[in-house]
């Protein structure tokens, strides 16, 4: 699939692109769970039945088949259980970049949005538990659906069969594609899934409205029923809303993952951002992406509305209405600025606007409206002012000309101001707010502000005058328009058909409990605490999940708690990385402890994230590995216990790592353990030939491979692969010299060669294909203590000698060179094209493999980390330290 193309936006707004680890079985379906750290489904049977089912559809349809083949995105049942058929992506792209595209973009990436997943600043990092997730035709496969539902009945036999069984496929593949991305948002933790994912998601929102089609009120039948058929705030939706309501439900399931803060800190902003005022300063016509981007705003404002609570909702609700209802309502209500679908985008604007200013007025009360709603309520209602003047003025506004070029002609108003007005969207605007507008918008409003609607509404007499007209016209023997008030209905919460009725007074004032009595608070005793609420029933589908359709009725919502919600660092964490810039492609180290792995009993010698990064090992002198899980919890102050617990070994473990081709784990203390990482089953050993001859060194081939290599204490280099039992290939070293013991090896990332770094500070590179030993050479004064291979043949080497060494295989002098001044670098991990680098002084120190020798060095305060540093590893796509320490204690700083 194509990339959706960049294009700069030109809105000088914050980049808010952004989100931090790992979760652990964060709101899963109750027949899936993470079982030894393998997710997995408790019942094969379902799946088993799904992809039978995918199977036969496929049968039936070539076109759907291939289209199933390019957007599979995991196995045939849609849970993810083979890790490894899963890839990184790349996510390059800025967000304001990919919003600002032209119209003539837009068409294109409305089938082609790419989730993209994994990769960190500016190059690719492997994450082989991340997918590039392509949804490129869920927007499109929705549109079958509708499409395949609504032609079920229609012509031949054989035509409905063949669209009734591509409609059943594509909302399978949306099904597959929405668990995939639940799945993933739960794996990834906060940050990532925030960067990546939701950031995605909220791209593909605005996508789902783009286009006339999108913007039609579904179920018209070429009937226009009443604008005011609806709840009191959910009035018709539209196809849009369908279509987008699979991304919505996936952007509320992180919501409730992580808490409160991804509504307030990422999504709001992001609403910000869609509706903020073009950078020109004269008159432009929106472009389809920009109304798009409006109405997804609203829908997407609604949502956020129903789930946050009454404290936040108060907190937020100047911003809310000074960065999202006064920007979308200046679109709305400009007599200069023209919709490119024209009037039916702009009455479904309308629609979505009077349905979230009715859920807030609803959610806060009158005498909060009062003090926080005033302007947005008064300027959508006098729009209808300034027609009714331009109408009766009887002004031809043609005549009146352009007082200059490039400027529209302005009209004096009763207020004394005088607006600009284009004479070419008069028809437009005519068309929108209309006698039934003002019915729509006048009933509800009254009912809800009752005698507050005077004092905030300075032209509610002539609104309410235009609503009794609409009466009049569909019913001329209703009352006088002079009196449309508000009325409390028989029966039922419900507007009635003609949308004249009110809400059943329920004596609440908004949402915060209390009951007005009088000049007495009363607050009412709870009698029905399952109460479906005031507009109907809620319930949630797939276990009460947000974004089930029933919500669409709530007033409010609670949204879950979950275990994995953000507070304390965590939240602190959170809220730097999503406003980091994509670009940056620097480590940078804040030294926020973010959780704390005690259980070994001795100093931890090795720490390895495995290649998904929710999940890391640790060898100690306890004689124990450790698998311990990645997933977010608690402020930061929490201890984590380890999943599995492997003691087999007899001696301290100086070793371990992953195989990724079998998915085993490699140990050595002496001698090789390969085992099964989620039931700690050995599955096989592989001792030193000569207990005389030990082993120094150990190291795994990437994959494909499936072979270790292992250093004895006799120079040589044995290569065991572990699916056969056996020497695979052994090869001496050194011949006639004594460079000393091997302390380190280091495997390219291609596995062609090996580089062994020897106790007298030599180093030896060997071809792992023809066991010939391509260069051998003195790299330092003393013991190497660590070495690892990069990309396009670069090594890195530390020593006691207090040096850090960056060669090229071939090249005989080193590229670059860092002198540690007080002790030296015993371990050190690499992040993209730089060094973490770590010193038993408990110094964290980033160089660049690159740049002139320059190194930035942090003193690991006591506060986060106590005892004395011991190993080193990072995880590059989350960019969090794992630091072992002396006392058996493994922490995640950032």
């Amino acid at each position: 699939m194509e990339r959706e193309p960049a294009a700069a936006s030109g809105l000088g707004l914050p980049d808010y692109t952004s989100g931090v680890s790992f979760h652990d079985q964060a709101d899963l379906p109750e027949t899936e769970d993470f079982q030894a750290g393998l997710y997995v489904a408790e019942s094969p049977q379902p799946q088993e039945a799904e992809a039978v089912s995918l199977g036969r559809l496929s049968d039936k349809s070539s076109t759907s088949e291939a289209s199933l083949g390019e957007e599979r995105v995991a196995d045939e049942g849609g849970v993810p259980v083979d890790k490894s058929s899963l890839r990184s992506g790349d996510s390059s792209q800025d967000l304001k970049q990919s919003e600002g595209s032209e119209e003539d973009e837009e068409e294109e990436e409305e089938g082609c949005v790419v989730l993209e997943v994994g990769e960190g600043e500016g190059e690719q990092e492997e994450v082989p538990e991340t997918s590039e997730l392509m949804l490129s035709d869920t927007v499109l496969s929705m549109d079958t659906v509708v499409a395949g539902d609504a032609g079920a009945n229609g012509e031949e036999e054989e035509e409905p069969l063949t669209e009734q069984s591509e409609g059943k496929e594509q909302k399978i593949l949306l099904d597959t594609a929405c668990k995939m991305v639940r799945w993933l948002s739960a794996k990834l933790g906060p940050t990532v899934a925030s960067r990546h994912v939701a950031r995605n998601l909220l791209r593909l929102l605005t996508s789902c409205y783009v286009g006339p089609t999108r913007q039609q009120f579904t179920g018209s039948n070429g009937e226009s029923p009443p604008l005011s058929v609806g709840n009191i705030y959910q009035k018709r939706p539209i196809l849009g809303d369908i279509v987008s309501a699979p991304v919505l439900s996936c952007l509320l399931h992180i919501a409730h993952l992580y808490g409160e803060p991804v509504l307030t800190y990422q999504y709001l902003p992001y609403i910000s951002y869609l509706v903020a005022p073009g950078s020109t300063s004269g008159p432009s016509r929106l472009n389809s992406r920009k109304e798009a981007g409006l109405l997804a705003a609203v829908t997407l404002t609604q949502k956020i509305i129903v789930y946050l609570s009454d404290t936040t909702l108060m907190d937020i609700l100047p911003r809310i209405s000074h960065e999202v209802l006064l920007p979308v309502l200046s679109f709305l209500t400009s007599l200069v600025t023209g919709f490119p679908s024209g009037a039916q985008a702009r009455t479904v604007l309308c629609m979505k606007t009077i349905s979230l200013i009715a859920l807030i007025c609803l959610r806060i009360g009158q005498e909060m409206v009062q003090q926080h709603l005033s302007e947005p309520v008064a300027t959508f209602f006098r729009v209808f002012s300034q027609l009714h003047e331009l109408r009766h003025q009887d002004l031809k506004l043609e005549s009146v000309g352009r007082s200059s070029e490039g400027q529209l002609p302005e009209v004096a108003f009763s207020d004394g101001q005088l607006r600009p007005a284009d004479p070419a969207l008069l028809d437009e605007l005519q068309k929108v707010f209309t006698l039934e507008m003002a019915y729509t918008i006048y009933v509800p409003f009254s009912c809800l502000l009752g005698d507050i609607i005077r004092k905030i509404v300075p032209n509610h007499e002539l609104v309410g005058e235009l609503a009794g007209l609409y009466l009049d016209s569909i019913s001329p023997s209703s009352r006088s328009p002079a009196i449309v008030e508000p009325t409390a209905p028989s029966t039922g919460p419900e507007w009635d058909p003609q949308g004249g009725g009110c809400p059943q007074d329920d004596s609440h004032s908004g949402t915060f409990g209390s009951v007005l009595v009088g000049n007495r608070i009363q607050i009412p005793n709870d009698s029905q605490p399952d109460s479906p609420g005031p507009l109907g029933p809620i319930s949630g589908v797939g276990g009460g999940e947000p974004g089930s359709q029933s919500e669409d009725n709530a007033l409010k919502r609670e949204l879950p708690r979950s275990a994995h919600g953000l507070s304390g660092n965590w939240l602190a964490y959170w809220q730097y990385e999503i406003g980091v810039s994509q670009q940056d492609a620097h480590f940078h180290f804040h030294q926020i402890r973010l959780q704390s792995f005690p259980g070994h009993s001795g100093a931890v010698k090795c720490v390895v994230p495995l290649s998904g990064e929710d999940f890391f090992l640790s060898g100690s002198k306890d004689h124990t590995v450790r698998l311990w899980p990645l997933y977010n919890s608690g402020d930061g102050t929490s201890e984590t216990a380890p999943r599995l617990v492997y003691a087999q070994h007899r001696k301290s473990v100086f070793f371990v790592g992953q195989l990724e081709a079998p998915q085993c784990v490699v140990s050595c203390d002496g001698a090789v353990h390969v085992w099964d990482p989620f039931t700690g089953k050995t599955l096989r050993t592989v001792e030193p030939s000569d207990s005389r001859v030990p082993l120094t060194a150990v190291a795994v081939m990437p994959a494909p491979h499936t072979s270790i290599t292992m250093a004895s204490s006799d120079s040589t280099l044995r290569f065991v692969d572990c699916r056969k039992p056996g020497l695979q290939h052994e090869f001496r070293l050194s011949s006639g010299l004594n460079p000393g013991l091997v302390r380190s090896l280091a495997v390219s990332p291609s596995g062609r060669s090996v580089v062994a770094g020897f106790s007298s500070g030599f180093m030896v590179l060997l071809d792992t294909r023809t066991g010939l030993v391509l260069r051998g050479w003195p790299a330092h004064e003393g013991d190497i203590l660590q070495i690892k291979a990069v990309e396009g043949s670069i090594l890195v080497s530390s020593s006691s000698d207090h040096s850090l060494t960056v060669w090229k295989e071939l090249e005989p002098k080193p590229t670059h060179h860092y002198k540690s001044a007080s002790d030296p670098i015993h371990t050190f991990d690499l992040y993209g094209s730089e060094v973490v680098t770590g010193t038993v002084a408990n110094k964290i120190g980033v160089c660049s493999l690159l740049e002139p020798p320059s190194q930035a060095t942090t003193k690991l305060s006591s506060e986060n980390f106590r005892g004395t540093l011991t190993s080193l590893a990072l995880l590059p796509t989350k960019r969090h330290l794992l630091l072992g320490s002396d006392n058996g204690v493994v922490r995640l700083l950032a």
